[in-house]
Order: structure tokens, then sequence, then C-alpha cells
């Protein structure tokens, strides 16, 4: 099967993509799962969240875009069919300011499952972000290549995100694809990923956009598979990571969210009942990304 990156045809099976591995064999087994994140970069469970909870809370999201006027009124409105407009949702915002809209989400991403998960995972008490991303890509639409921590890099790096799509969500519908073996991209991570783009002003944040070039380049190979509601992926702040080109008409609804141990430095920018978020990034000209790789011989 061949999908889009940006600009970039991949085959599956290709040297360029291949599938990601579940962890669910090892679900129980917390030093295994530890070990897993470490060597391979992300963690992909099945059925991690409950489907019925994801389920409504997706229900809640195309009601919130019907309401927008982002939906076919000729079409049902479980299938997320996009309006002619075509243009992308996103609701970033406080779990407070986003509970009265959306409040199955904010249940299914804070749900003690989710937070006791993260306890064990990481040995202690643990936090989520105050910030959450929920977002709703339109046709056509995908994210560049980036390291999370470019954005919430202010605290301790020990941050993991948790990718969760809203519905079943097969590959056409614009899956998230992990660079394996990108956390170890030490060249990268000692220029780019110590990047904050709220200080340095780079247009996107993004690495690059084109998927093949950094596997020619720094090595690794991109991963993704077919997500069934209530699957998710975790991984940190130094795994590479894109998005599938979204090729249908339906909308791709999907969220990250942030985690990390309770008794660590937090990056102030996504914390309290309103968050500031990214204050300075794209308020003045912006450097562009060819520019500042430039800069930093990557």
């Amino acid at each position: 099967m061949k999908v889009m990156i940006g600009k970039r045809e991949l085959e599956l099976g290709s040297k360029y993509l291949t599938e990601l591995r579940s962890s669910n064999d090892i679900l129980e087994d917390t030093e295994a799962l530890r070990a897993r994140l470490a060597e391979e970069g992300y963690l992909l469970i099945r059925g991690f969240h409950d489907r019925e909870r994801i389920l409504a809370a997706r229900e809640q999201f195309l009601l919130k875009l019907n309401a927008m006027g982002r939906l076919d009124p000729q079409a049902p409105l479980e299938e997320g069919v996009i309006s002619a407009d075509n243009k992308s949702a996103m609701w970033g915002g406080s779990a407070e300011s986003l509970k009265d809209d959306l409040p199955g989400f904010v249940d299914v991403v804070n749900h003690p499952t989710v937070m006791s998960f993260f306890d064990r995972l990481l040995g202690g008490p643990s936090m989520t972000y105050d910030y959450k991303w929920p977002r709703a890509i339109a046709h056509g639409g995908n994210t560049g290549a980036h390291y999370d921590v470019v954005y919430m890099g202010r605290g301790t790096k020990q941050v993991y995100t948790m990718w969760t799509p809203f519905g079943d969500t097969p590959l056409e519908l614009g899956t998230l694809a992990m660079c394996l073996g990108s956390q170890h991209f030490d060249k990268i991570k000692q220029t780019y990923g110590e990047m904050d783009v709220d200080r340095d002003n780079v247009a996107t944040g993004w690495f690059s956009e084109d998927p093949i070039e950094i596997v020619d380049t720094f090595g690794g190979q991109w991963a993704t598979t077919n997500f069934q509601a209530g699957d998710a992926i975790i991984f940190g702040m130094y795994m590479m990571h894109s998005s599938l080109n979204n090729s249908t008409n339906r909308y791709r609804i999907s969220s990250d969210t942030r985690y990390q141990l309770a008794s660590e430095p937090v990056d102030e920018r996504w914390i309290g009942r309103k968050p500031k978020g990214h204050y300075a990034w794209g308020q003045t000209p912006s450097k562009s990304v060819a520019d500042a790789r430039k800069e930093w011989g990557v």
C-alpha cells in the first residue's frame, strides 16, 4: 500500500515505511514497557482507552464541528464528512475551557485509568498538562516531522505525549507516523532539539516536511499503522514524528496530551486555569526552517 506524507509517496513494507509494533504483549510488565520505550521510542497500546468512551467523545466533536458549519449537511453526522470549505479545526486550550463543549474528550485524556498507567510507567505520581490539543484534520492535511521538545521543553525533558484517535482511523485518514531510531539522532538533538519556538521563532517548528530526506540523511525508518477507536500511542520528547496525509473526505479527529512526573519541573506555558501557551512564536517575522538548519549544520 502506498501513502502520502506531505508531497512524498511512501510504500508500506519498503526501506522508508514499516508497521508500528504493539506493546500489548508486555502491558502488565512495567520494566519491559520502560525498556521498550527507551529502545524503540514509543508504546503502541491497542484498546488502551475504553472504546465506548472514545466513541461518545467523538460524537461531541462531531456535534461541535456541525455547529461550526464544518460538516456536510447531506451526510450522516457519525461519518464526519467534511463540508465544501474543507477547513481543519483546532480546539487547543485548558481542560477547564474545553469541558463544557467536549466533556467526553476531557474525561478520556484525564481518566483515572490513564493517570494510573502513567503513575506506573513513570514510577511515581504523574500529572498531565492542563492545556490539551484536540483537532480535526481536513482533506489533505498533515503534520511535518518534528520533536515535541521544541514546543514544550522548559521543564523536565521526561515528558510523554499520548496521541489518541477519536474513532477508527485507517491509514488513509492520516495516521501518526514515528521515525524509528530518531530519539538517537544526536546531531539533531543537539541543534534542532535545543530550539524553543517562543525564544527562537522558527517557522512551524517542524524539522522537515520531507520524510525521505530524513531517512536518507540521518537513518531510521518511518512506521505507522491502522488505528481503532481506543488505541493510543505514547512517546517521548525526542521521538521524531509526522502524520500521513488525510486522503479522504472525512475528518481525522485526534488529540495530543502530555504527561510527566508531578515531582519534576513543569513547562509553565501549559499549566494553570488559563495556560499562556505560545506567547512569542510568530509574533514577529520568523526564521525559515531551511535557514535555521543551515546555521545548525543539519
